[in-house]
């Protein structure tokens, strides 16, 4: 019986996605993720090298043995292996959207065999602390308040000399380097790796990987790998086709042998649509929650403020994280809500449960208040808008500063929840996303639908507000 041989993308994207979440997850980057922006392959980076010596590269299928040849014959000398490297990975190229992805996931422990500095620099480029290894007297030293590390285990660009690709080098890894492996061993055995642009013939990798297949047996940890499915070429011969096709087969099901699910792909820019898709999910779970009140529309202050500390303390219970930016007659009962829920009922806090970022004042402070927006809601992936009023020459006016943090959401994307019943800007907005639903929610059920209307209903208790909006919201973050 032929074994099924790929898995369901969105499976894989859900089951990944919890991963990620429990911060258990772990990228390998091998040369297709670099390639993709225009740095060589192993073929284009020996192909010199193989003229030099007589050989043809289109011929070769053990390039570590080409390498060694090579250095063989230039009487044990890799100077010219060492610029080649050096040329080829310097140059100047942008991050493509894939590396600017996985950047801003919540993921800290990072995986390759390529020499160039595309993964840290994605990193940096986040403002994330970035911690990169490719020494074995690296691996001791810890760097302060790291938020990610990058194990560079063949080397990097800037010292080529050390750098992995000649026979003798994979020979004498284990000894040379014997605490890489054992490091990329713990981390294989207690995280889930997402291999990408990996080929998965690495001597290295495929040592390590049997040395944990044989120590675990039965119980290894489930990996994945994205794999592009093979095409016909112009002018191929069908049979030939097929050959490659019964190859890659029998390849992704002798994965299987180390526990790695295989994704098959149509086409490389299903990796960017399956990497928006784990973003989008992970985000969806942060909300961030504006609103400002100076009165409370239908409701008594009472009322309300019990209405906001019990959303607040019920988004908590539900597992969505809070971030807030503290407004005026809101926030200190967003505060107590989560705080409940986080202290009383579940016994503990982390960082990311409940994120609350007050406005700096004075005139200096406004200016930059449009930028901090834009950093809190660049964490979120759903919007929620209650009130929004505030006072101004002693009269109630409706909060621009609200309208503002709708303006920045719709513009990255952000599920739109406006609390209608609440009044003031949030019944303009949820005015405006009826008016427009379609524009908001192009894929909508029936279901989502209807419970939108909900959030205007104003014979609805508080009560069933709450459980409304938790009932849309849930059914955004599927």
């Amino acid at each position: 019986m032929q074994r099924r041989i790929s898995m369901d993308k969105n499976v894989f994207v859900e089951n990944f996605t919890k991963e990620v979440m429990a911060n258990n997850a772990a990228i390998f980057a091998g040369a297709g993720m670099s390639m993709a922006v225009g740095y060589v392959g192993w073929n284009e980076l020996l192909e010199p090298l193989a003229k030099e010596i007589g050989l043809d590269i289109n011929k070769e299928t053990d390039l570590v043995a080409l390498a060694q040849y090579y250095y063989n014959e230039n009487h044990y000398n890799r100077s010219e292996i060492n610029r080649i490297i050096v040329d080829e990975f310097s140059k100047q190229v942008s991050l493509n959207e894939n590396h600017k992805t996985l950047a801003r996931l919540p993921i800290d422990t990072y995986w390759t065999t390529n020499y160039d500095k595309l993964i840290e620099t994605a990193l940096s480029q986040e403002h994330k602390v970035v911690d990169v290894k490719y020494t074995v007297k690296q691996l001791s030293i810890t760097k302060t308040k790291r938020d990610a590390v990058v194990y560079k285990m063949h080397g990097d660009v800037e010292h080529s000399s050390d750098a992995i690709l000649i026979k003798d080098d994979y020979e004498s890894y284990y000894k040379n380097m014997e605490p890489f492996l054992t490091a990329l061993s713990g981390d294989l055995v207690s995280k889930t790796f997402l291999f990408i642009g990996f080929s998965f013939t690495d001597p290295n990798l495929d040592y390590i990987l049997s040395r944990v297949r044989t120590t675990y047996k039965q119980d290894q940890r489930r990996h994945y790998c994205l794999i592009k499915q093979v095409e016909k070429m112009d002018d191929e011969n069908p049979a030939d086709f097929e050959y490659r096709k019964r190859k890659q087969q029998l390849f992704i099901n002798d994965l299987g042998r180390f526990n790695i699910q295989t994704v098959l792909l149509n086409s490389y820019s299903e990796i960017t649509e399956i990497l928006h898709c784990i973003e989008r999910k992970i985000k969806s779970k942060n909300v961030f929650l504006s609103g400002s009140a100076e009165e409370y529309n239908n409701w008594s202050k009472g009322e309300s403020e019990t209405f906001i500390h019990n959303l607040s303390k019920e988004l908590i219970r539900n597992d969505f994280n809070i971030v807030s930016g503290f407004g005026l007659g809101v926030g200190s009962f967003v505060i107590s809500g989560a705080l409940e829920e986080l202290y009383i009922n579940q016994g503990k806090i982390s960082d990311n449960r409940l994120i609350l970022r007050p406005f700096s004042q004075g005139e200096k402070g406004r200016e930059q208040w449009d930028q901090y927006r834009k950093d809190m809601l660049a964490r979120t992936g759903i919007s929620i808008f209650i009130y929004g009023n505030k006072t101004k020459n002693e009269e109630i006016v409706k909060a621009e500063g609200v309208r503002r943090e709708f303006e920045i959401s719709k513009e990255q994307g952000n599920y739109i929840v406006p609390v209608g019943v609440t009044g003031y800007v949030a019944k303009d907005l949820w005015n405006e996303v009826n008016e427009n639903f379609e524009e908001y929610y192009p894929n909508a059920t029936k279901e989502i639908r209807a419970t939108f209307k909900e959030l205007n209903n104003e014979t609805l208790s508080k009560e069933e507000v709450i459980n409304k909006v938790l009932c849309f919201i849930k059914m955004l973050s599927k």
